[in-house]
């Protein structure tokens, strides 16, 4: 914690949560001047160096390099801070435990943020607590209060965050994920590696409802209403060029999260055989894409 304390004056880097498992950690911080790589090499490099002197050992330390995402602050700050306090009560030895036992163990786990939150009470130093407390109405007891009913009903509900990434490492709303294609990934060369693929060709879900239309001439409204092939490819191409979750789809179309799974399982296996379906699946992912 001393190491984390000191990269981040360093850096001027603003740290709002973070979490220490037995073999990994979780941070949520903010980088001003954009210097993450600067952060984090002198911050593992440094705590590589201290393990191996203390326990007399040489070498890697991790494995592999870091995963970072960028992140919408103003919408996504306050539930993403929940979501990684969560962490202590998904290990192998808690999943099966009453929500109860869950919440006085994230609360009484000592390598946490989260105590800081919800009682005002053994906080960290160097923790920015009232930027996402503010969502909570402010760092006062009844911020606190709501804070820790929102930990109480992500507990209950579990929140799954990750169906809302985008490209690998982007999670925000659809205009976040627009502005993050036009500002940094349109006007570099092509790089070969999913993420880049899938922000490089991000249309709006209004984009690729348009596109749809102007295709098979059909309103959005008739594509919407029809049945088999048609809506599998709408479903397939607003999760893979629109960036939209299936639960986004599910509202959309008037259906289930495992309803728009199921489908577009059912079309990826039916354009194994079916090459014509095949090939109007690519040509629409061409179009849409440019």
């Amino acid at each position: 914690m001393e190491i984390l304390a000191g990269s981040r004056t360093i850096y001027n880097v603003r740290l709002y949560a973070w979490v220490l498992m037995e073999n990994h950690f979780h941070l949520l911080l903010e980088t001003p001047l954009g210097n993450l790589n600067e952060f984090m090499r002198r911050f593992n490099i440094t705590y590589t160096s201290f393990f191996n002197r203390r326990h007399q050992r040489v070498g890697h330390l991790y494995q592999g390099r870091y995963k970072s995402f960028l992140v919408e602050k103003e919408n996504y700050l306050s539930a993403l801070s929940r979501y990684i306090h969560l962490n202590p009560a998904r290990t192998d030895d808690m999943k099966s435990k009453p929500a109860k036992e869950k919440m006085k163990s994230l609360l009484d786990y000592r390598w946490s943020t989260l105590p800081g939150y919800v009682t005002g009470k053994s906080r960290w130093p160097g923790v920015d607590y009232e930027l996402v407390l503010a969502d909570c109405g402010g760092d006062h007891p009844a911020g606190r209060r709501a804070y820790r009913r929102g930990i109480w009903e992500d507990l209950t509900g579990e929140i799954d965050l990750k169906g809302n990434i985008v490209g690998g490492n982007v999670l925000g709303r659809e205009g976040f994920i627009q502005w993050v294609k036009e500002k940094f990934i349109d006007n570099l060369p092509a790089r070969d590696y999913t993420g880049y693929r899938i922000l490089k060709r991000y249309k709006s879900r209004e984009q690729v409802q348009d596109l749809l239309s102007v295709e098979t001439g059909l309103e959005w409204k008739q594509i919407e209403a029809s049945k088999g092939d048609l809506r599998r490819l709408a479903m397939e191409l607003l999760y893979q060029v629109g960036g939209l979750t299936g639960d986004e789809i599910g509202s959309l179309l008037g259906v289930g999260y495992s309803t728009v799974s199921q489908e577009r399982k059912r079309l990826r296996l039916k354009m194994i055989e079916d090459k014509v379906l095949k090939k109007v699946f690519d040509r629409l992912m061409e179009k849409i894409s440019k």
